[in-house]
């Protein structure tokens, strides 16, 4: 009896997103699709600034009450317009778009093809289908993991055991906690589970199941829903993983298998998972909560519910726990594959120098990060780049204690991004070098498709190299002996009469 309109989402590789997108005119017609246009309005302290800068400017004096008074008219009003980054407007067969909404190309740019809805979306979603067509890392993942080991992954089974005990332990990759910093749980690096919030959860509920897996998937994703919330409610034994609040849809099912009216059950799990309840916002909840408790719905599952500000969808949380689980299956089975996916596609900041000169090397440069993250001294204090290292640098530390090692990059045998297997170890991509961008190092790729180089000053005509990313280069031993010029003398060549 739900009467919401539909919202349908579509995950594709963010390298695929926009031929998804353009392939929606082909399905629709090409008139039919649009971009979902956004419009940036002005925040309240935002607009409190305007209103208090105006003043000082024209020496203008006004009590505080009243430059609030001033800034709440401003609150709301267009900055700026833009576009949601997957929204598809749909429109129904016969319709024209200026029936709905006026459209225009963004920035007023009329070259593109592109062209949004001037109506922010939310303003028409009501009575136009929107598509959510998204560019996510796992689908390039998965197609990368297909192509390195030729295995579909949709034949990998989801129950493996193997797989299961990487939310429990680090017992399928055979090392110990203590070899990985401490860690207790396999899933580092794994799509939803990886990181330290997720990992802290994992060691809390120990899941077996798929379906506790999914549970954790949205507790992750929500908003005050597990931290202060389902969190305390397990350590004091009124509920399980299985029985908490963990996705949107939970409500809903749990309360119509209570006996309460299913539309009314749907209203009380919209309420919840927008946050209206939490917020103090939805009128009728002293009525629904009556009628809870007429249907015997415990206390601390109220309570829980007027906690909660977001809540995930369970039909997302599923999709990305397959997901999860097929590329679990990789590091699991497949880890010289699944790294070099890793590191190719979902690694941030992967420093050649750094990571890949051995095992010692690496604890040794973690050993002096962490020594700075204690510090109080904020000069020691570590970059955004530095903590985006520091978290490749876990991966890499993992990858060492499994015993698989990197070997150099080689020119002409090294991808431009994407890693290698390279005689059972892996090559890491020229994009691993320190201030070698996508561009140049696909420039030195297919440079080096045209033939050995001959000289450092072949390698920067060719491939258009800067000269401070050849010296490095030079550092790493990449370059071997190769010499500087593509002047030689006759003495080179061992030249006698």
């Amino acid at each position: 009896k739900g009467d919401k309109e539909p919202d349908i989402d579509l995950n594709f590789s963010g390298e695929y997103q926009s031929k998804a997108h353009a392939y929606t005119k082909v399905i629709f017609g090409h008139e039919q699709t649009f971009k979902a246009g956004t419009i940036a309005t002005v925040a309240d302290k935002t607009a409190y600034g305007y209103v208090l800068h105006y003043c000082e400017e024209n020496n203008i004096q006004k009590r505080s009450c009243e430059i609030q008074r001033l800034s709440e008219g401003c609150v709301g009003v267009r900055r700026s317009t833009g576009q949601h980054p997957g929204g598809i407007v749909v429109l129904p067969v016969g319709q024209e778009i200026n029936t709905f909404t006026p459209v225009q190309h963004p920035a007023n740019d009329m070259i593109t093809p592109i062209i949004t809805t001037h109506f922010d979306y939310h303003s028409i979603d009501h009575n136009l289908l929107k598509l959510d067509i998204l560019g996510h890392d796992d689908p390039t993942i998965i197609r990368m993991l297909q192509d390195l080991t030729g295995i579909d992954p949709l034949s990998i089974r989801l129950d493996d055991p193997g797989v299961m005990k990487l939310f429990t332990s680090t017992e399928s990759l055979g090392i110990t906690p203590e070899q990985n910093g401490g860690i207790k749980v396999g899933t580092l690096g794994v799509p939803e589970f990886g990181t330290k919030f997720v990992m802290g959860m994992l060691e809390e509920t120990k899941p077996t199941t798929m379906s506790e897996l999914i549970k954790i998937s949205g507790l992750s994703h929500g908003t005050d829903v597990w931290l202060g919330n389902a969190e305390d409610l397990i350590k004091s034994g009124k509920c399980t993983l299985s029985t908490c609040i963990g996705c949107r849809d939970d409500i809903m099912i749990y309360l119509i298998n209570k006996g309460l009216d299913p539309a009314e059950a749907f209203k009380i799990m919209e309420n919840v998972r927008k946050g209206k309840v939490a917020k103090g916002a939805c009128k009728q909840w002293p009525e629904w909560k009556e009628d809870m408790k007429a249907h015997d719905v415990p206390d601390w599952y109220m309570d829980s519910c007027e906690k909660i500000k977001y809540m995930f969808p369970k039909g997302h949380a599923a999709a990305y726990v397959m997901m999860a689980l097929r590329i679990a299956w990789f590091k699991v089975h497949k880890p010289l594959a699944y790294y070099a996916a890793y590191y190719s596609i979902r690694a941030k900041a992967f420093d050649y120098e750094i990571m890949a000169q051995g095992q010692q090397h690496l604890l040794e440069v973690m050993e002096s990060y962490d020594a700075r993250k204690k510090s109080d001294d904020r000069s020691q204090k570590l970059s955004a780049a530095e903590e985006d290292q520091y978290e490749d640098m876990k991966v890499v530390r993992e990858m060492y204690a499994r015993g698989i090692e990197f070997t150099p990059i080689r020119l002409g045998t090294a991808k431009a991004k994407h890693f290698s297997i390279v005689d059972g170890k892996l090559m890491p991509a020229y994009t691993a070098i320190h201030g070698m961008g996508d561009q140049v190092a696909i420039q030195l790729e297919e440079a080096c498709k045209a033939g050995p180089f001959v000289s450092k000053d072949d390698i920067r005509q060719r491939s258009k190299v800067s000269q401070t990313i050849l010296d490095k280069m030079g550092e790493l031993g990449i370059l071997g002996d190769l010499p500087d010029s593509n002047q030689f003398s006759l003495f080179d060549i061992g030249f006698t009469n």
